[in-house]
């Protein structure tokens, strides 16, 4: 096995071969170029690099481009020629292969369904799909912290809506615990979770849920190449960017700690970065970052794809070793100084200057800094990026269903489960409340009779009347609450004691 992934040909003539070592590739990494540039070309010769070295990666197809990998590249297409011009001229022996692919869908159209649970995704995620307020985030909180502490699984989106009803009926002694829990940002999350149906969300939460190494599989030594088809997915770029994120989080919060390991264990492309940090607060932006900085020592290298550098926060950024920078253009003020900010991230070349390679680079070339042996940027230089050796373009969609009807994957995800959890939980404890109020309501009428009946016979049994004994109503029969009036009081008392763990992104820790 290689010990490095041949980018291109540097330097002079282009003939000094600019290489991703291995050791160094989880110490994450940009690439970054104005559209059609050839980010996207470049993104995937370096998955054909990581899985020929046994390196699972996961990447997201925006524009459907890189199914491509799946099958082989071929002579008879159009730019075999100018492919081998390229090769030749970096030192390369291009040989044309395929590489071993497994197709994800979150609407199961072009790929498996790939899902995750509302526990799992939790509250801090989700506060930021569904763009909530501090007070509705509190409100949020404080409905996973109730499913938590009173073992209701929470697991589609139906069930964070029934256990929001339920925390609304109980609102006023749930706040004498947790702070105000005004109906207003109740009836706030609950729109925007109807919202978020509308955009597809339906389809990402439920069971089974994905299985982390269901994506980190190899095959004939090979690494399996995960693609998201993301072309629907990008209507909802704010679902996009948080599902992605949801499963970096998920990746640092189950894999244990490796160190430097010889290569990494999964490598995972983040592209359109830019959704991920627009608009984000700065609480979710640290967390990132923290995760960015954190995630390496479990093995996974993550390589934001973006047009600009300055579209990724400076503490994010800073944690970016390996690098490929396609050209910027720099036409108004605001271009010219984006184009300097990214110029001065890189280890300059005396040979050149950096700012004016990355306007005058075309397409198919760039400027690149790896790590070297000791973890140190190198100069940057300007590169000729390799042809691919898998199909350049999308491939057809009777292509597509046969790789998926051969996947190990078919049929695992296919079929949707709907097991008892919080929504069919909190309905029968609803149902238990009526029924027993019911009951109660049965045995007032009756006791009522019987003393009507004793005092129309006139019966009397010493000098005072029998006393009536009735049986308290159940307050909130009618509603998810009654059932569970006297859960609160004891959760109030402190009695229930029973806390889940949740990791650094608010979602639900399962490695404990």
């Amino acid at each position: 096995m290689s010990e490095n992934i041949f980018i291109g040909g540097g330097g002079d003539a282009y003939g000094a071969a600019q290489n991703l070592l291995l050791d160094k590739a989880n110490r994450h990494g940009l690439i970054a170029g104005a559209t059609g540039t050839g980010k996207t070309v470049t993104l995937q010769i370096m998955a054909e690099g990581f899985s020929a070295a046994g390196v699972p990666v996961f990447l997201s197809d925006v524009k459907g481009d890189l199914s491509g990998l799946a099958v082989s590249g071929s002579p008879d297409f159009k730019l075999h020629e100018p492919f081998m011009s390229r090769a030749e001229t970096i030192g390369l022996d291009l040989q044309y292969d395929s590489f071993p692919v497994t197709f994800w869908d979150l609407f199961g159209e072009k790929g498996h369904p790939i899902r995750a649970t509302v526990a799992e995704m939790g509250p801090l995620l989700l506060s930021r799909l569904m763009d909530l307020t501090d007070v509705q985030e509190g409100v949020l909180n404080v409905a996973f912290r109730v499913a938590d502490e009173e073992a209701l699984p929470l697991l589609d989106l139906k069930d964070l809506q029934a256990l929001l009803v339920w925390v609304g009926q109980n609102a006023k002694a749930l706040s004498l615990r947790y702070g105000n829990v005004a109906s207003s940002s109740i009836g706030a999350i609950q729109r925007q979770l109807l919202v978020l149906e509308n955009q597809g969300g339906t389809a990402l939460f439920g069971e089974p849920a994905m299985d982390l190494a269901d994506m980190m599989r190899t095959k004939d030594g090979r690494g399996e190449i995960n693609i998201l088809a993301a072309d629907q997915l990008m209507g909802s770029p704010r679902l996009y960017a948080t599902f992605l994120l949801w499963l970096l989080s998920e990746l640092f919060e189950e894999l244990p700690e490796v160190g430097n390991p010889d290569k990494p264990k999964l490598v995972f492309f983040f592209d359109e970065a830019h959704l991920l940090f627009d608009d984000a607060p700065k609480a979710l932006v640290d967390k990132v970052e923290q995760v960015a900085r954190l995630i390496r020592s479990k093995g996974v290298g993550v390589y934001f794809v973006t047009q600009n550098p300055g579209d990724i926060p400076d503490d994010v950024l800073g944690q970016l070793g390996n690098r490929v920078q396609h050209a910027l253009r720099a036409f108004t003020a605001k271009d010219r100084k984006e184009l300097k900010t990214a110029a001065e991230t890189y280890r300059d070349n005396p040979a050149f200057d950096t700012a004016e390679a990355i306007q005058q680079v075309g397409t198919g070339e760039a400027v690149t800094s790896f790590l070297d042996r000791k973890g140190i940027p190198q100069v940057v230089e300007r590169t000729l990026i390799r042809p691919p050796a898998s199909q350049l373009g999308p491939i057809d969609g009777p292509t597509r269903q046969a790789i998926m009807q051969a996947s190990d994957m078919a049929g695992k995800y296919d079929k949707t489960l709907d097991r008892d959890s919080a929504f069919e939980m909190l309905s029968k404890r609803a149902e238990a409340a009526e029924k027993a109020a019911a009951e109660a309501e049965a045995e007032e009428e009756r006791l009522e009779q019987k003393e009507r009946e004793f005092k129309a016979a006139r019966r009397y049994e010493g000098g005072r009347s029998a006393r009536r004994t009735t049986t308290a109503r159940t307050s909130n029969g009618g509603g998810f609450g009654g059932a569970l009036a006297s859960v609160v009081v004891k959760e109030l008392k402190g009695t229930t004691g029973r806390r889940l763990v949740r990791g650094i992104l608010g979602s639900f820790f399962k490695g404990r």
